[in-house]
Order: structure tokens, then sequence, then C-alpha cells
């Protein structure tokens, strides 16, 4: 602005702390979706855990999420090409199917014999 002292202006002072970190969120995002810690990125980034984790977890969120979408599209697509255990697995797992085993007795309990070992 103007440094005339018969037309003073006064400057705006930036507020807070001034930025030290050039952190890209998408990065954050891309290093959250491949299973990276909250430490391990601001290793990257050469920050504190701290910043990461307050400042950026909706980003690390956003990441995992990915991932964990992406593993279970993975999941679907191996089982319903034909792999019996992924059929197996994301039907107890989704669907409640159990491997219970029913016992059914033939006969009342006091006509049962017990052996002498």
């Amino acid at each position: 602005m103007s440094d005339n002292p018969k037309n003073p202006t006064k400057r705006k002072k930036a507020v807070g702390r001034p930025k030290k970190y050039d952190i890209d969120e998408n990065e954050v995002v891309k290093l959250a979706s491949y299973g990276m810690t909250n430490i391990q990125i601001a290793d990257f980034f050469g920050c504190s855990k701290q910043l990461i984790t307050t400042n950026y977890c909706t980003f690390i969120a956003k990441g995992k999420l990915e991932t964990i979408s992406n593993l279970r599209q993975k999941q679907i697509e191996v089982a319903l090409k034909g792999n019996v255990s992924m059929l197996i697995w994301l039907g107890k797992q989704w669907l409640g199917q159990s491997e219970k085993a029913e016992v059914q007795m033939n006969r009342p309990i006091e006509e049962v014999e017990y052996l002498e070992i």
C-alpha cells in the first residue's frame, strides 16, 4: 500500500503462523492409500506426526477408504471367477453363513452307553 505519510494506509498483517510445509493433499491421499502410517507420511514430508494427524486426517481417511474399496472389489472379482475359498469367506463375512455341524440324536440320552476307559 502507500508509504505516504499524508495518506496513511494500514497494511494487513498475516494472521497465524506462516506455512512451513508444502504438503499436497492428493499426495497425502495417495500415501495413505498405500497403507502408510501417519508417522511414515510425516517422515515423507519432513514434518511432525501431529501436523499430519491434525490437519490432514480427512485426506488420510479418504486414502484408507480407497484401499478398502479396491480390496473389496478385487475380492469379489476373484470370487466370481470361481475361487471357492474366496466365495466361502465372503459368504461368512457378508452373508452370515457358517459351517456349523448339526448333531442329531436318534436315541434318548438315557439309552447311550458309555465306555469304561
